[in-house]
């Protein structure tokens, strides 16, 4: 395997095919070729990487060495390409092309860093021009060209162009390329061997990686003759180095007097910009010779983050002087200082400098001397060597922060002539920006880009705040279409984009000081006035460059520059290669002016009265609008270009309404301005009569101004309705406008000559918010007039909720409401209710914010809501007002006291006691308890739980006594009198909370749920296709009170008619909005007749279960809710009765047509069965559900599931786990992400004295115990004194030591070990380095005492003494830096979740699970013609068996093959490593049909192609590997030699066949023949799913590493 690794580690594979008239019939044997080679190799970023060119007459490329990453990126452009045809035939411009443009970092190629370059030519005729000399260019640049030509090929010229003779191929015809495969592979492995990098020198080893450079160069008049020797000297440096934007970083400064930047740090990212920019450097002059000066100027302003320096990132920093003469000032404290920065300073002198550059360098064996500058290459070699050795002693720094005061990027503005003139320029436009663009440092802190392409009027491709990556850019740059038009209006492009583009909404951070630059490429003299646009531009502190053509005006592109000086003329588009230089020391000037602008008032303004919108749309979809509608939406698209769009600024909603509304989208739909924009652009207009605009308003009020649909309004955020309206009202709008306004909705509405001005004016906030045009075409005459309106009114809006009962450092906390409802309170009950709402408005309701719950009581306690029913204040509120009066009697204020104790301040209830978040209880009582009420008082205070309480004269004694403190308890006489007491009960409160702390909980097991399992099963049959849409309503109106979350409530949803279908399973979706989406898209399915007993089993069998992510097991209530609109055709009694059995919560909703003594029988309980007439009367039963829900939880307890599963419980009841830390010096820098992990990992433990134990040593040359297993019992006390260690330093590492001292000391029972007690003990070893000491025997008597240690080393680790002290191979991990720590958290802890225990107090025995941590499963299909109605049975059958998988990286994958006469992969072993992924894809498969049927074909097939580490087999690494085989007839080829192939590589080989496959080649296939199947026909594949999920579990243990044969490793 090494060797495959040295043969193969990294390829740049170039393909240049002919793509001439002559080879227009061979192409697709070309193409087929291309794919086959590729299918071979190990495509990544970081492995091969791979371009295609076609050319003829001249070269197109089709992708780049850094256009894909993936493989099957690369075989799907592949598989689309498309013959170019022309000619004449012109190999050698295309090879001299591929030099100056291919084989070029900037295009992906890794020459620089010793990668081989490959290039495979395929060529069917003689060039038309001569090879020769770029044939030989490429050569000199190492390129390594194989060439294959066909009968019409010069076979001549096919040597020449090859790098050897023997690498010159031929065929007779392209459809015979396959005879030469084999050689050209062969060919290409064995050169890659003898390959050596071209920079093979590397100055350090791996493990300094990257540094920053800048060498520091006397530029005085004493080295004038010796300052070409310097340049050179630098340029044989730079060689070595592996330059890159995150590897290594180089700037140069020459000085004499003073210091001047030839570049810095970031200016450059690749070495060959910084050699061609050295190549140029002159020398400076001047005197006298400032050193000091010069190292205090790079001191100051070169190794500063602004100039690219990363040393606050821990990145070592060198400085390389070359001093030729004493400096004429002081250079002991600047020197000083920039060694107190952590910068080694290494240099060399000549006979006048070199005492004084000794002084000046780190240790004065880093500095070196010559006779003369011209003797620099004698001291080269020796100087490399030195600078290695201080490299190796390089640790990173610990960083003092310190804010740099320079803009950290630049906002640049393309603005492209697209106009009909500059047709046949733009590609090479195209080609110039993305030049430009590969030298910026793009990101959203860094460097911003938009593109503008205009002509008659303007068109933004992108804005400054669409992309963050520079290959996002780089995309839609290389997508652009020249769009044409006439005339050119340059002044209106500029205008354009001073107000659409240099705008905070669209991303610039002029505000903020970073440089705005504009780079124009104009192409012919502007047909309007560019004059007051250009100078507006100046105005704002745009930096406009001007790059203009022959036909331009030079004039013009003057006067529209910045400078006269920023403007460039090429003669043609193609010249603009030549200016490139000068634009980008240009912008680098700019870069250096540019200072943070001070904003005028009137921006100062904006920014302030703009913070945050909600805007809705409201637009006429009826008749009468159809010819206007474009105009309409091209309206909302202006209003919103000029919106600050995101989740926390502005927010957008479209409605469209005629007889009745339909939302288009809701505020909380999308969260940038391209998605609404995206929508808004695809609006169809919606058509219908009559114009309903009441019924539309009041929608909107109902439906979109509320908190669940997105509205801000309850935190005060302005809400803006804009109504767009082209008719008279049918109905009445004075109602919901009115209710609008009274919510504080701001209206403008704009009508046509056919609107009611009338109307209008009553819609509209004010009289002056209704505009009028004659025709929705004259919107934008009104546009400045209503964006100035929307701006004005922000100002005065204030939040409808101002009073907030604490400040903000108490954001959030649980309020818990127990309200008397006995007999005695039933006149007072409507006071005490509008009380509890007074007071709850001046809450900051929300899931993480404030929680609220009601809970009424007399006799005995009841919950009307828990903390966690409601996250928004609207719905408390609701639920308030509906409250009746309990009553009942005698009043039992003790027992409701411990009610609230033990049922509602629980984790299950929503409270949050246990993280911290204050708990307050408010009683209000109306007369003396039956019972006692100082227990549970009492035992609430100690739970922290802080009580305030308002009596009437017959209960204020009590009252006080419950409260926390009496100062806390009021009185009334009555409780009408409540509202007198009500602000100061709230100061009171307010007070309360002022002075709450965080709890420090015990930690208490809650045996309650902490969430639910909610299935949806809706009929989708014929008879409630009308219907339908009321369901999703009435699902998303259920789904928004859910607490969605992985570990909270979890939703399916299946739709059933004849037969059923899941849209989602429980394990689907983690979020509530992702959940709402999917709901939303659900479309109605047909069919009859109307099975609801077979719905009902289908979801018990496939949607109740663990690996379609139920938790039944684990105790979470598991509820069905049924929306019926028929009897059913079949049974439904057993299935009903079998859910029941399974502990699942039926609630049935049906309407009139339904069969109401079938849905009860169905429901868990008669009164779980709810009836509506039609399904729009659905809201009518919403809260009878969800009372029903609610106590069904109250209800569910944890069921005891079957042997099988409690073993597994068994498994991981105790644990002793102890966290042995690298404390030595050499982890200083990486110790905070050791601690970090140490947390992740503890915070997945279940901490406790009888659960799992924690402790923690850190060690160098001697082990320090942090604390024991037995020092802490809870989760808090752990995590608070992880927080707090700090590194303990020291040397050298002792590990053996600390292995040692670890069993004698630790884990031993007066420690707190329980190993005794068949506790499982395990030892995660977090190691940076190679122990100075053996490790041999500590790590033995660990195993032999039975610890499981795991080990996780960084780069600096010795991996063989790492696997030494880990308990089994695989528990030893390796990260590059401790940094990278999470990714292999998962490893770990699925490796610790599969330890075993065999429990005996006297002599523990620990077992370790067998079972590997993965599988590799590979599907083979038969999909020739005969399986052509069994496809979707096969599919079905996939999906299910990769259902039980356990999908990912590290653990299972899966790769899906479909054959007949040949083989298709439609995803490899490393396409995906998500389940959902692998199930979305077999969703899409399509059947592909062909014959004859090749079994042998195809297993030999996927032996070569998939069973292999490129396509991410992990064979080698002893991981399972499985085929399983769907066959449906006899193979016309022969199988034994593959199947025999495919056991000797150690693939299990299940075959499932029908009665038309042949039984004994299925056996003669399977690697067993009890591993071969049958069904009669596939949709009987269920039938042997058991079957087979047995016999693979079997295998999986039978499974063990392979040891590769010598053939596996080459």
């Amino acid at each position: 395997y090494f060797l495959v690794e040295r043969r193969r580690p990294r390829r740049d594979v170039v393909f240049l095919l002919d793509g001439s008239d002559g080879t227009r019939s061979g192409f697709a044997s070309m193409r087929d070729f291309v794919q086959r080679v590729v299918e071979r190799l190990d495509v990544d970023e970081n492995k091969d990487r791979v371009s295609v060119v076609q050319y003829s007459r001249d070269p197109t490329v089709q992708f780049y060495l850094n256009t894909y990453t993936t493989k099957s990126e690369v075989l799907d452009t592949v598989r689309g390409l498309r013959h170019k045809g022309g000619r004449p035939l012109n190999t050698g411009a295309a090879l001299q092309y591929l030099r100056d443009n291919v084989f070029t970092a900037s295009a992906g190629s890794r020459r620089l860093e010793g990668v081989p370059q490959l290039l495979i030519v395929l060529s069917g005729g003689r060039s038309s021009d001569s090879v020769d000399t770029p044939a030989s260019e490429l050569k000199e640049l190492g390129v390594l060209t194989f060439a294959i030509g066909s009968r019409g090929s010069d076979s001549r010229e096919l040597e020449k162009i090859s790098h050897e003779r023997s690498h010159a191929l031929s065929v007779s015809d392209f459809t015979d390329l396959p005879t030469v495969q084999e050689q050209l592979q062969s060919s290409m492995e064995a050169v890659v061997i003898d390959v050596t990098p071209e920079s093979p020198t590397v100055i350090v080893d791996h493990d300094i990686a990257r540094k920053d450079v800048v060498f520091l160069l006397d530029g005085s008049d004493g080295t004038r003759n010796g300052f070409p020797a310097m340049r050179d000297f630098v340029q044989r440096v730079v060689e070595k180095f592996n330059v890159g934007e995150n590897k290594d970083r180089v700037s140069v400064v020459q000085y004499s007097r003073d210091a001047e930047v030839h570049f810095n740090l970031n200016t450059y990212t690749t070495k060959q910009d910084v050699l061609d920019r050295v190549r140029g450097l002159r020398h400076k002059g001047g005197r006298p010779l400032n050193t000091g000066a010069a190292l205090q100027y790079v001191r100051d302003n070169v190794f500063t983050a602004s100039s690219g320096s990363r040393r606050q990132e821990g990145i070592p920093q060198i400085l390389i002087l070359l001093s030729g003469g004493r400096s004429n000032d002081n250079v002991d404290t600047p020197a000083s200082a920039l060694k107190e920065d952590g910068v080694f300073i290494v240099g060399i002198g000549t006979r006048n400098s070199s005492a004084e550059v000794q002084k000046i360098a780190t240790d004065p064996s880093h500095a070196q001397s010559v006779s003369d500058f011209s003797d620099l290459p004698n001291v080269q070699q020796p100087f490399i060597s030195s600078l290695g050795r201080v490299l190796v002693g390089v640790t990173t720094i610990t960083p003092t922060v310190i804010v740099d005061q320079k803009t950290a990027g630049r906002d640049v503005v393309f603005l492209l002539d697209g106009s009909d003139g500059t047709r046949n320029g733009f590609p090479f436009m195209i080609d110039f920006v993305q030049r430009v663009v590969e030298r910026l440092d793009v990101g959203a802190n860094k460097d911003r880009v938009s593109l503008v392409q205009y002509g008659r009027d303007a068109e933004v491709h992108f804005y400054l705040s669409t992309y963050t990556k520079k290959e996002d850019i780089l995309d839609a740059v290389r997508g652009l279409r020249h769009r044409g038009g006439r005339p050119l209006n340059t002044g209106a492009a500029l205008q354009y984009v001073r107000d659409n583009v240099f705008t905070p909404s669209s991303g610039s951070r002029r505000l903020e000081g970073v440089p705005q630059m504009l780079i124009l490429l104009n192409g012919g003299r502007s047909f309007d006035n560019v004059d007051t646009p250009a100078s507006a531009l100046k105005e704002l502190g745009v930096f406009v460059f001007g790059i203009g053509t022959k036909r331009s005006d030079s004039a013009e592109l003057q006067r529209i520059s910045y400078d006269p000086n920023y403007a460039f003329s090429v003669s043609e588009f193609n010249d603009l290669p030549n200016v490139q230089e000068q634009l980008s020391s240009a912008m680098s000037t700019v870069v250096v002016r540019a200072t943070p602008m001070t904003p005028t008032v009137i921006d100062f303004l904006v920014e302030r009265r703009r913070p945050r919108r909600d805007v809705v749309f409201l637009l006429d979809g009826s008749d009468g609008t159809r010819s206007g509608f474009a105009s309409m939406r091209d309206f909302v698209q202006r209003v919103v270009e000029r919106l600050d769009v995101d989740e926390n600024k502005d927010r957008v909603s479209v409605v469209q309404y005629s007889r009745d509304p339909t939302v288009q989208f809701y505020l909380n739909t999308y969260t940038t301005k391209s998605e609404v924009l995206d929508t808004v652009r695809g609006l169809r207009h919606k058509g219908g009569r009559p114009l309903n605009t009441g019924a539309a308003l009041q929608y909107l009020r109902d439906n979109v101004f509320t908190a669940s649909a997105g509205s801000r309004r309850l935190e005060g955020v302005p809400q803006l309705l804009i109504v767009l309206s082209g008719g008279r009202s049918s109905d009445s709008v004075d109602t919901p406008a009115s209710e609008l306004k009274e919510l504080g909705v701001l209206t403008f509405a704009i009508g046509s000559r056919g609107s009611d001005s009338r109307e209008l004016e009553k819609i509209s906030h004010e009289r002056s918010h209704a505009l009028s045009v004659s025709d929705f075409t004259d919107l934008p005459t009104v546009q400045e007039q209503l964006q100035s309106s929307m701006e004005a009114v922000v100002i005065d809006v204030t939040p409808e909720s101002p009073t907030v009962i604490v400040d903000h450092d108490i954001a959030r906390k649980d309020v818990v409401f127990l309200l008397d409802g006995s007999d005695g309170t039933r006149n007072g009950f409507p006071a005490m209710r509008d009380f509890v709402q007074r007071v709850v408005e001046k809450f900051n309701v929300g899931e993480n914010k404030d929680r609220v719950s009601v809970v009424q009581y007399s006799r005995d306690a009841e919950v009307h809501f828990n903390l966690n029913t409601y996250t928004t204040k609207q719905d408390v509120l609701d639920r308030v007002r509906g409250l009746r009066h309990k009553g009942g009697r005698p009043l039992n204020t003790g027992a409701a006291l411990q009610y609230v104790r033990d049922n509602v301040f629980t984790a299950s209830s929503g409270s949050r006691r246990q993280e911290g978040i204050p708990q307050i209880l408010i009683l209000l009582s109306g007369g003396r308890s039956n019972d006692n009420v100082d227990t549970p008082a009492s035992a609430l205070k100690e739970d922290g739980v802080f009580i305030v309480g308002i009596g009437t004269r017959n209960s204020s004694a009590e009252v006080q006594k419950i409260a926390t403190d009496p100062s806390h308890a009021q009185s009334v006489s009555d409780f009408s009198d409540l509202p007198n007491v009500q602000q100061p009960f709230i100061a009171s409160l307010g007070r309360v909370l002022v002075g709450v702390t965080t709890i420090t909980p015990t930690v208490i097991v809650d045996q309650k749920t902490a969430g639910r399992d909610v299935v949806f099963l809706l009929d989708g049959s014929d008879g409630t296709r009308n219907g339908f849409p009321f369901m999703i309503d009435f699902v998303q109106r259920v789904v928004e009170r859910l607490d969605v979350g992985a570990n909270k409530d979890r939703v399916s949803l299946v739709q059933y008619g004849r037969d059923a279908e899941v849209h989602f399973y429980l394990s689907t979706y983690t979020k509530k909005e992702d959940i709402l989406d999917a709901v939303r898209g659900l479309r109605h399915r047909g069919g009859r007749p109307l099975n609801t007993g077979a719905a009902l089993q289908y979801v018990r069998d496939n949607v109740f279960t663990p690996s379609s992510g139920s938790r039944r097991l684990e105790g979470v209530p598991q509820m069905l809710i049924l929306l019926n609109g028929g009897r059913s055709f079949d049974n439904v009694d057993t299935p009903a009765s079998a859910l029941k059995e399974l502990g699942v919560f039926v609630f049935g909703i049906g309407t009139k047509r339904s069969d109401s003594a079938e849905l009860q029988r169905i429901s868990y309980d008669p009164n779980y069965a709810f009836s509506v007439s039609e399904f729009n009367d659905l809201p009518n039963v919403q809260e009878q559900l969800s009372s029903a829900m609610s106590t069904v939880v109250v209800r569910a307890t944890p069921m005891t599931p079957t042997v099988i599963d409690f073993l597994v419980e068994r498994r991981r009841p105790r644990r002793d786990v102890v966290f042995l830390l690298d404390g030595s010096d050499g982890t200083r820098s990486g110790f905070a992400s050791m601690r970090d992990f140490v947390q992740r990992v503890v915070e997945r433990l279940d901490v406790d004295e009888n659960k799992d134990r924690v402790s923690v040593v850190q060690y160098s040359r001697d082990p320090t115990v942090q604390f024991y297993l037995n020092t802490y019992t809870t989760k808090s006390e752990v995590l608070d004194t992880v927080r707090g260690l700090r590194h303990k330093g020291g040397r050298p590492l002792n590990t053996g030591a600390a292995l040692q001292y670890l069993r004698d000391n630790v884990f031993t029972a007066s420690a707190g070990s329980r190993r005794l007690e068949g506790v499982p003990q395990l030892l995660i070893v977090l190691s940076g380095g190679r122990s100075s000491d053996s490790v041999d025997t500590p790590a033995s008597e660990l195993k032999e005492l039975g610890v499981l240690t795991f080990a996780i080393g960084s780069r600096g680790s010795d991996s063989r003494e790492l696997e030494k002290i880990s308990h089994e191979r695989s528990h030893a991990l390796s990260v590059s830096d401790f940094t990278d720590l999470p990714t292999v958290q998962e490893q770990l802890q699925s490796s610790m979740e599969a330890v075993v225990i065999d429990v005996t107090p006297e002599s523990p025995t620990v077992i370790v699970d067998q079972k590997t941590a993965g599988r590799d499963v590979v599907f083979l299909l038969d999909g020739s013609d005969g399986t052509r109605n069994g496809f979707p049975f096969m599919i079905d059958f996939v999906q299910r068996v990769v259902e039980r998988l356990d999908v990912g990286a590290n653990k299972d994958r899966v790769s899906l093959v479909q054959y007949g006469r040949d083989a298709e992969v439609h995803f490899y072993l490393s396409t995906y490593t998500k389940k959902e992924d692998i199930l979305d894809a077999v969703r899409g498969l399509r059947h592909r049909g062909g014959r004859p049927l090749n079994t042998g074909a195809a297993l030999q097939y996927v032996r070569d192609n998939v069973f292999t580490p490129s396509s991410g087999s992990r064979r080698l690494e002893g991981v399972p590997q499985m085929l399983i085989l769907l066959n449906g007839g006899r193979s016309f080829d022969n199988v034994d030699t593959p199947a025999s192939a495919l056991k000797e590589l150690g693939v299990f080989v299940f075959g499932i066949g029908t009665k038309r496959s042949d039984s004994a080649e299925l056996q003669r296939i399977s690697y067993d023949p009890n591993y071969a199947f049958s069904v009669s026909e596939f949709n009987d594949l269920p039938n042997v799913q058991e079957q087979l999920s047995s016999a693979m579990s079997t295998v999986v243990v039978r499974a063990t590493p392979m040891t590769p044969t010598v053939i596996d490793l080459n």
